[in-house]
């Protein structure tokens, strides 16, 4: 049962994080009578220009977030970035609020230390050797211990800031430089992974609802400096491969419970599948689902979320998707060649409306279904060329 938006009949979903991949959840409950509140650190950011009502808080603000949760009293908080207090979170579940997927999965994977313990200690699942640090002395220890090449990541960031790739002992301090200028929130703490060779490195959206637990078909993606380039779908997988990636991803998506998508990345090596991270809510390499499948990853989320069955997923046709980046910081900004980008065929191109630009930020992304996905990864490349982001002095 629903009832309308903004009566006392209403189902209410309080997003915290509102920007390209909480507008679409945002659009997504919207369609299914949901009333819809979105959240975020800046004003104006994408899915609060598409909510019912948006606030501007600090969320690593205990206090804020919980005085902003009691005087909305949402049926559904759902957790859609890593910065946020989470062990307010704890304290509301505890209280009788829902967490989606669960306030101690939002906890557990908000920084990469506790779910990498959670995999690898506890699960037994295979992944890259790690070690953690909190200096520049832990580090150099912790770099040596795992060995050169290795990666070093802040504990807790998103889009892949503050990652780099330590070469030698030479690289050592501007690699610690770069996590602790890159990280979230006011942790310094680091982890250090062994350089994985790998064939290929996918997604597997994976769906816990009241019909069990749901595979999307898997997504391939490259990324720059830990950010997502290009993604496609359907990655071309063995059975032994997929048979193993979907233990995996069960494996640690019954360990966190509840219900809801959760974007688990795992890396294909020539000696099987390893474990690399896990988000409790749509991934942005899943923004390619929008082209490809009947139900996209946002829908697939709402509905699990909200207790509705889900009995399957028809992929349409092969697709990708490319990400347009800003490449330096503005709050006067243009997008140029829609035009030639959508005279392409089968193409579409989602616009952020985000406020303002930083090098790097993702903008816009393109997306492009083919007869197979290797003419859909050059007909999205073709459709992104003439894209462009100008910028006012």
């Amino acid at each position: 049962m629903v009832g309308a938006p903004n009566t006392s009949q209403a189902r209410k979903i309080m997003l915290l994080g509102s920007g390209e991949l909480g507008k679409e959840v945002i659009i997504e409950a919207q369609r299914l009578g949901v009333e819809t509140i979105a959240v975020d650190r800046y004003d104006n950011a994408p899915a609060s220009q598409v909510a019912h009502r948006s606030y501007t808080v600090d969320m690593l603000d205990g206090v804020q977030l919980k005085r902003l949760i009691e005087k909305e009293k949402p049926d559904y908080i759902v957790p859609e970035i890593e910065a946020i207090a989470t062990s307010t979170l704890l304290d509301l579940e505890n209280e009788g609020y829902t967490v989606v997927p669960t306030a101690n999965a939002t906890y557990l994977t908000m920084d990469r230390e506790g779910i990498r313990r959670l995999a690898s200690e506890t699960l037994k699942i295979p992944t890259a050797k790690y070690a953690f640090a909190n200096d520049i002395k832990e580090l150099e220890e912790a770099v040596h211990k795992i060995g050169f090449p290795c990666v070093i990541k802040p504990v807790m960031s998103s889009s892949g800031k503050g990652q780099s790739i330590c070469q030698s002992a030479e690289d050592i301090e501007s690699s610690w430089k770069e996590a602790v200028d890159g990280g979230r929130g006011k942790k310094t703490r680091v982890i250090v992974e062994e350089f994985i060779s790998f064939e290929s490195e996918i997604t597997l959206l994976t769906v816990r609802s009241v019909s069990g637990t749901t595979y999307c078909p898997p997504i391939g993606h490259t990324q720059k400096d830990g950010d997502y380039i290009e993604s496609w779908q359907p990655h071309f997988m063995s059975a032994d491969q997929l048979a193993q990636a979907e233990e995996v991803a069960k494996k640690i998506t019954d360990s966190l419970g509840g219900y809801g998508l959760f974007g688990v990345e795992l890396f294909l090596t020539a000696n099987g599948v390893y474990f690399s991270e896990v988000s409790p809510r749509p991934h942005d390499t899943g923004m390619v689902t929008m082209i490809t499948q009947d139900l996209s990853e946002f829908a697939l989320h709402v509905r699990a979320i909200l207790g509705y069955p889900i009995t399957g997923v028809k992929l349409y046709a092969a697709g990708a998707s490319k990400t347009i980046k800003a490449t330096k910081e503005s709050e006067t900004y243009l997008i140029t060649g829609l035009n030639d980008a959508l005279s392409v065929e089968n193409t579409q191109v989602r616009v952020f409306g985000k406020p303002r630009t930083t090098k790097g930020r993702r903008m816009a992304v393109v997306l492009h279904t083919n007869e197979t996905v290797e003419l859909a990864i050059n007909g999205v490349r073709k459709a992104a060329e003439p894209l462009a982001i100008s910028y006012s002095e």
